[in-house]
């Protein structure tokens, strides 16, 4: 299954002129209504407890917080839980591809903002999907491409997934344990402003430094 120390691993925390911030990407709530799966995860619930214990000043949410385009009856219900469970912690979602009409539910909420981008001291959020705003900025962070780096070790091959860094540019895995993600040769492209990228540097969840990987 999976527990906290996932979420945490998958996860960032940051300190900025908003206290602390927790930074995750992509979890696409309601995932199981896309995918075929029958069974409740209760991935929500489960990340929304997560999130309240370790009770960050900021919460930001890189985009593709839902997974379904639409706004169905279920994923309304599915985000009004998420959102009730987090009532107190300010969080703003950087809003990303998969994130129609989530303002008819964000918006019954004060302590929820969405928003294309969030600029904060020097730092940029954002989704990934579209281009960069017009803004000056020291460091972006974004999500979108939930990328993974495929490990080949004595003829076993197992696809994991990590940070990637590309110059002031750093992507965020996907939070979701059930959604494994895109190898990154594939993934960055997927970024407009990333797309002619030659190499970027690659980091385990859990902070360790795999090296820079060529993508040409």
């Amino acid at each position: 299954m999976y527990s906290f120390k996932d979420f945490e691993s998958l996860s960032l925390e940051i300190e900025t002129s908003r206290g602390r911030t927790l930074l995750i990407a992509d979890p696409h709530i309601g995932f199981e209504l896309s995918r075929g799966l029958r069974v409740r995860t209760r991935f929500e619930e489960h990340l929304a407890e997560f999130i309240a214990g370790m009770d960050p000043d900021l919460l930001i949410i890189l985009g593709d917080l839902k997974e379904p385009i639409g706004l169905s009856f279920t994923v309304k219900r599915l985000l009004m839980g998420f959102f009730s469970s987090l009532r107190g912690i300010p969080t703003v979602i950087t809003k990303g591809n998969h994130d129609g009409r989530i303002e008819e539910v964000a918006g019954k909420f004060p302590h929820v903002e969405v928003t294309d981008h969030l600029l904060v001291d020097d730092r940029l959020f954002l989704h990934g999907h579209t281009g960069l705003p017009g803004v000056e900025f020291e460091e972006a962070y974004l999500g979108h491409i939930h990328p993974a780096y495929t490990l080949k070790r004595g003829g076993v091959s197992r696809k994991i997934k990590v940070f990637v860094r590309s110059g002031r540019f750093l992507i965020l895995p996907t939070i979701n344990p059930f959604i494994e993600g895109f190898n990154v040769g594939e993934g960055i492209r997927m970024v407009p402003f990333l797309r002619g990228v030659d190499s970027v540097e690659l980091f385990l969840p859990e902070g360790i430094y795999l090296g820079r990987v060529d993508l040409r």
